[in-house]
């Protein structure tokens, strides 16, 4: 699949192409950049860094070593903020209040640690009525965030902050916070695949000896972001589960999503009154 994957980079084409065209014969220059490509893959870099691009939500994002490659995984962020806004009874546009009244109040949405803006711009793109915010703490993650912004012409819908969680970020209330905080402990870095322990941000997979360092900051600080009733989503590991419902004790509705594979990796909690 990485060869494939490099080789389409390579031709600058689609899979279609390449299986349709099994003749094509590839010039002395094409073989010496491929030939690259592989060595560089050989050494542990993620064929996402050589490419430079990733798929998520079906959008084609630049992705660079300044962030997190998106995963699959994260998807499920997205599909439970919109099964939320859904199960709302109301449009998109209604804020996700407990016992409120439709009115004009537009929903709003913060992606913290952002990254590459996936997850901002995935939203983004489904709820277009939505005001979306996105944070991270690394100005070289923000602006390839904002050049994916750029080139799927969501500049004008996404708001970007350098910030810290939301550590002197313009005081603001949400309707929903979301993220995908590093949540790996410094304990299991054994256990994490090496092009991923080597190659990507450790500040986007590590959170410190215990892996709960960050969504420990993270939970508090989205109750202070948002009004009753609205909700937390983040992702999370089947590792660090247990130690995190404990975290959400006085909040309501608690759930943890699985994904495909069986393991928890969604946590969805609501504010309480």
């Amino acid at each position: 699949m990485n060869a494939e994957l490099l080789i389409m980079f390579m031709l600058g084409c689609d899979r279609a192409y390449l299986y349709a065209h099994p003749e094509r014969e590839l010039s002395l220059d094409e073989i010496r950049r491929y030939d690259e490509a592989i060595a560089r893959r050989s050494t542990g870099v993620p064929a996402q860094y050589i490419t430079g691009h990733q798929e998520f939500w079906g959008l084609d994002l630049i992705v660079s070593p300044d962030v997190l490659i998106p995963r699959p995984e994260t998807e499920h962020i997205v599909e439970t903020v919109l099964e939320l806004v859904k199960n709302n009874g109301r449009s998109p546009s209604a804020p996700l209040r407990a016992g409120s009244a439709p009115s004009p109040h537009k929903l709003r949405i913060v992606d913290l640690g952002t990254g590459s803006g996936a997850i901002a711009l995935a939203l983004a793109k489904e709820l277009p009525s939505a005001e979306i915010h996105a944070s991270d703490i690394s100005a070289k993650a923000l602006e390839v965030a904002r050049a994916n912004a750029a080139r799927h012409e969501l500049t004008s819908r996404i708001e970007f902050h350098q910030a810290d969680l939301l550590d002197g970020f313009p005081s603001a209330s949400f309707d929903i916070v979301v993220s995908n905080p590093p949540y790996v402990g410094e304990s299991e870095e054994d256990s994490v695949q090496i092009e991923v322990r080597k190659f990507e941000p450790r500040n986007a997979v590590f959170a410190g000896p215990t892996g709960l360092e960050v969504i420990e900051r993270l939970i508090p600080q989205a109750r202070e972001a948002l009004p009753p009733g609205g909700w937390l989503v983040f992702e999370i590991s089947g590792t660090i589960a247990d130690r995190v419902r404990p975290l959400l004790s006085d909040w309501n509705q608690v759930e943890f999503r699985n994904d495909l594979q069986g393991i928890a990796r969604v946590a969805v909690a609501r504010r309480n009154p």
